[in-house]
């Protein structure tokens, strides 16, 4: 009887082996969050090509699209993906010399407003500052950086400055920010 047993044994503590190896490499480790700021925490403004924008707390470049009304969105759902709404569940601090009395919101989408033109990013922006959706005249109108004072920057950012990675903004963009 003893040596019936010898291979249960075996048996079982090989499955038991095999189940802790297999949970052990499962992809059960932990996730350490980030500690950076959430975009739409805070508006501030920064130096960019174009000069002082407006820019989220990940020094990310705000637009605005020269076809919405005040407080209105009108760029269309495939627009949306290559300028991607800038929303917030809640309003963000002025910070940097923004006037918080300037930030509102859309409340059907949650998309944050600056003296009342709806925000937006551009996909084609890689790093903090850039500017390479300036001035594109993309889904039916013209986009362009917002001052602090909530106006639009009509201007040109000098030749080569608009693009650090190589996008240009004629290029259409490609991977960048995680929205």
């Amino acid at each position: 009887m003893t040596r019936n047993r010898l291979p249960l044994f075996i048996l079982v503590l090989t499955v038991v082996a095999i189940v802790a190896a297999i949970v052990a490499t499962s992809g059960a480790t932990k996730k350490v969050p980030q500690r950076t700021a959430a975009a739409g925490s805070a508006i501030s403004q920064s130096q960019t090509p174009v000069g002082k924008a407006l820019v989220d707390a990940r020094g990310r470049t705000l637009y605005l699209f020269a076809g919405d009304k005040p407080n209105v969105s009108r760029l269309s759902v495939a627009g949306q993906a290559v300028w991607p709404l800038f929303t917030s569940t809640t309003l963000p601090m002025a910070t940097g010399g923004v006037s918080a009395g300037q930030i509102g919101a859309i409340n059907r989408t949650k998309q944050i407003t600056f003296n009342g033109h709806p925000l937006y990013y551009y996909v084609g922006d890689h790093h903090p500052g850039q500017t390479a959706g300036q001035g594109l005249n993309e889904f039916g109108a013209r986009w362009y950086v917002l001052s602090s004072r909530g106006a639009a920057i009509t201007s040109t950012a000098s030749s080569g400055s608009a693009s650090r990675s190589g996008t240009s903004p004629s290029s259409g963009g490609a991977a960048g920010y995680g929205y």
